[in-house]
């Protein structure tokens, strides 16, 4: 098992180098490297050259610390043709860099139209199509999850889609501070887990409110009923996800992927919600 930091609370305050050092100093071997401006940014091509991956992969050897994957999002799935093509661009340029970091795995979302997610799903079986040789020439794992406004959002039905390519390279993301939209606000985390078992690699721990909770005003909407999509990623006990429930059923199936903190809700107080998850994290999978 990889326990890995996923560091957006450093992304707008922090440079590439002191992201690395400080993650190290938080305790962990393993980051996730989610989208930077100065990197890999959301939707966009990447802005990154052969000194810059020299520069971070000296700066990882350094702290002693390594990357579990590069997390680039793009919207491969869009049914706009020509969005598309262009994700489906940058997304060869990020498997180019992901292996010349030295990385062999790549997570990611379905992206694509909330509103429109027949077309979605054609749209993401074709840049399958162009994606698999260039994965396979640079021998890159790929994972995937179901987010909060992609064209799929159900765990269940992510894992039916990642099944159908019948590619072993190819598995599932699960995110926790997601878990209410996977199942249309139930947040049965256990049989969610249990129905993707097979095709997952990858947990994301956050913990969030059940956007989906009749109990008055917990989320103001303006005007209300507006069509939005909204969670958080909070420290574990701070939301409604049966964080218990998730660490058991993940010890019963003897997870062995990659493990997460996708805490992102304190940027000014980092340190804190550090002391807050990863034991927590450490103590729920029995990890010493």
């Amino acid at each position: 098992m990889k326990l890995a930091y996923d560091p957006s609370m450093f992304r707008d305050n922090t440079s590439f180098h002191d992201m690395i050092e400080k993650t190290a100093r938080l305790g962990y071997k393993y980051i996730e490297l989610s989208p930077r401006t100065d990197f890999i940014w959301f939707y966009q091509y990447p802005k990154v050259n052969s000194s810059m991956i020299k520069d971070v992969k000296k700066w990882l050897k350094d702290a002693g610390v390594e990357l579990s994957s590069v997390l680039p999002v793009q919207q491969w799935s869009s049914p706009d043709e020509q969005e598309r093509q262009a994700a489906v661009r940058n997304m060869k340029r990020t498997i180019e860099i992901t292996s010349e970091l030295g990385v062999d795995t790549l997570n990611t979302e379905f992206s694509g139209d909330k509103y429109n997610p027949i077309a979605s799903e054609g749209q993401w079986y074709k840049s399958m199509e162009e994606l698999v040789p260039v994965f396979e020439k640079y021998q890159i794992k790929l994972e995937i999850q179901a987010h909060p406004n992609d064209f799929v959002e159900s765990s269940v039905e992510a894992a039916k889609l990642i099944r159908s390519l019948d590619l072993d390279w190819v598995s599932q993301v699960w995110c926790s501070a997601h878990a209410f939209y996977s199942d249309n606000g139930k947040g049965d985390v256990r049989q969610q887990i249990l129905d993707s078992k097979d095709v997952l690699t990858h947990i994301l721990i956050a913990d969030t409110m059940n956007y989906a909770s009749n109990f008055g005003l917990r989320y103001i909407i303006n005007p209300p009923g507006a069509p939005v999509t909204i969670h958080q990623h909070l420290n574990p006990g701070e939301g409604e996800v049966d964080l218990e429930a998730m660490y058991k059923v993940l010890n019963e199936i003897q997870f062995d992927g990659i493990v997460t903190n996708n805490v992102f809700a304190w940027p000014d107080k980092v340190e804190w919600s550090n002391e807050q998850t990863l034991p927590s994290i450490k103590k729920g999978l029995n990890i010493e």
